[in-house]
């Protein structure tokens, strides 16, 4: 449509504007390669996106987002044309912005209270963050905001995923010196390894990691905490004044059914960190492997599913990749548009059937699954409907490879070399979650290692509000003797 941008536009015109929709590969050409799906808007869509804002004085979206990004005031400046002061006055709360306008679910957050979407849609949040974060980088105008005096304080950082990034990124803007500690070989946690080079591209990540770096952190890879060094060395030899834990939630859970140790089956992790870290998708052209199947099945319906699902179906053996699922369309945890996005490029799915058993051939290959039907019960606590099994209904399915995508817990590496550090039932450490204060003088903990699986912009918000905890402990509390200070520890 076309928009007069010199033309001050009423409420009424603004809300009669249409969503724009977001530009994307043909579904049967991206099922067989790894480049991005959705492919950005154009200035003018932007711009016209962006008009549909009604700058409404509540801001409710500012409160819907974890990070707290003023959204008005830079949807603002899209509509105005000033792109570059767009990307900058998101980069005030938020400094992975690209990745954030890819894989946040908004819909569930600013989108879902935008004032417009009562009406009809809601703002595109996401895609005009994105939009603005691309053209700052794409043009060559990432500028570094100027940083204090340094504070003479040492922050250990641990683990390089988003709410590490989020917190290294803001107490380096407050003068501290950041050190971050990451046990892979790539910084980014979840954001590389995790989700597909379809869905984020690892140049994006690579990026908005370079940012960080250039605030002035310090990025130490290779390196474990809990073997490497513990935090207590950290703090009592390194002479770091705080830590801050985001180790995130890698530990894989799996079905606990007969035959989960043949050949064939894969945890999630494995499998998507083997095609995304490790460039596997590009065998033999890389040194790793990755499953040569024609018949895959993904057990579990979340985004990492989705992820691995479709990743699977980009791989040059595939024949039929299946979700399988014990409750329907209508549970699915995913976001709708990965859900329609799998569906479009051909992902197959089977609903209420709950896994029994796998079955192997004589030399140990994964060759079926036996299925067992279901049907919706009562809600459970979840607020689904919980899924019953139908007695004599099991039937054989038959795969030659199964992805179990069914959720993750936390590392106990870390926990178990602090002694003291508080953790709950499921491993998870505790900590205040205005401020990530631990059981732990001195350390504090966000993103999923405390609340278990979460998403990128909720880690991002602990680290934001861990980091603002330590930079007050560090110029107001640090000075009291540590007796003082563990007497004050909230009790766990």
């Amino acid at each position: 449509m076309k928009i007069d941008f010199n033309r001050k536009l009423t409420n009424k015109e603004r809300m009669q504007i249409p969503r724009q929709p977001m530009p994307e590969q043909d579904p049967a050409i991206r099922a067989h390669n790894f480049d991005e799906v959705p492919l950005g808007y154009t200035e003018e869509q932007a711009r016209i996106e962006a008009l549909r804002c009604i700058q409404c004085p509540t801001q409710p979206c500012v409160d819907g987002c974890p990070v707290s990004i003023q959204i008005p005031q830079f949807i603002k400046l899209i509509a105005e044309g000033d792109f570059v002061g767009a990307a900058r006055k998101i980069k005030e709360t938020n400094a992975l912005p690209a990745i954030c306008g890819r894989v946040c679910q908004q819909e569930n957050q600013c989108e879902a209270v935008c004032v417009v979407g009562k009406r009809g849609e809601p703002v595109a949040i996401g895609r005009l963050e994105r939009f603005a974060a691309d053209y700052e980088r794409e043009h060559g105008l990432i500028e570094i905001p100027r940083l204090p005096s340094p504070t003479g304080k040492k922050v250990a950082v641990i683990g390089a995923g988003p709410a590490g990034l989020a917190a290294a990124g803001e107490l380096a803007l407050h003068g501290h010196s950041v050190t971050i500690f990451e046990a892979l070989h790539k910084p980014g946690g979840v954001l590389f390894y995790g989700i597909p080079e379809f869905r984020l591209p690892k140049s994006i990540v690579e990026a908005e990691v370079q940012y960080v770096k250039d605030l002035g952190v310090e990025l130490k890879t290779d390196f474990v905490i809990g073997k490497t060094r513990t935090i207590d060395e950290l703090l009592e030899e390194d002479g770091y004044d705080a830590v801050f834990i985001g180790t995130g939630a890698g530990l894989p859970y799996f079905l606990k059914i007969p035959g989960e140790n043949l050949n064939g089956v894969y945890s999630a992790n494995e499998f998507l960190t083997r095609v995304n870290l490790m460039r596997g998708f590009l065998f033999p052209e890389t040194d790793t492997p990755i499953p040569f199947a024609k018949r895959i099945a993904v057990f579990g319906a979340g985004n990492t599913a989705m992820d691995a699902a479709r990743t699977a179906l980009r791989l040059p053996t595939a024949e039929k990749v299946y979700i399988i699922y014990r409750r329907s369309r209508a549970e699915m945890p995913a976001r709708k548009e990965e859900i329609e996005h799998g569906e479009a490029e051909g992902i197959e799915f089977v609903f209420l059937a709950s896994p029994v058993r796998f079955i192997g051939d004589e030399e140990g290959w994964l060759k079926a699954v036996e299925l067992q039907r279901m049907e919706l019960g009562e809600p459970d606590a979840s607020g689904r409907r919980r899924p019953v099994p139908v007695a004599n209904s099991e039937f054989t399915f038959e795969i030659d490879a199964a992805i179990i995508a069914i959720g993750n817990g936390s590392n106990p590496l870390v926990a178990k070399t602090t002694p003291g550090l508080a953790v709950d039932k499921w491993g998870h450490i505790i900590a205040d979650p205005e401020t990530g204060k631990t059981s732990r003088d001195r350390i504090y903990a966000g993103g999923d290692i405390v609340r278990g699986e979460a998403t990128v912009i909720e880690a991002m918000g602990d680290g934001r509000r861990a980091a603002k905890a330590i930079h007050e402990f560090l110029m107001n509390e640090l000075a009291k003797p540590a007796s003082q200070r563990a007497a004050e520890l909230q009790s766990y």
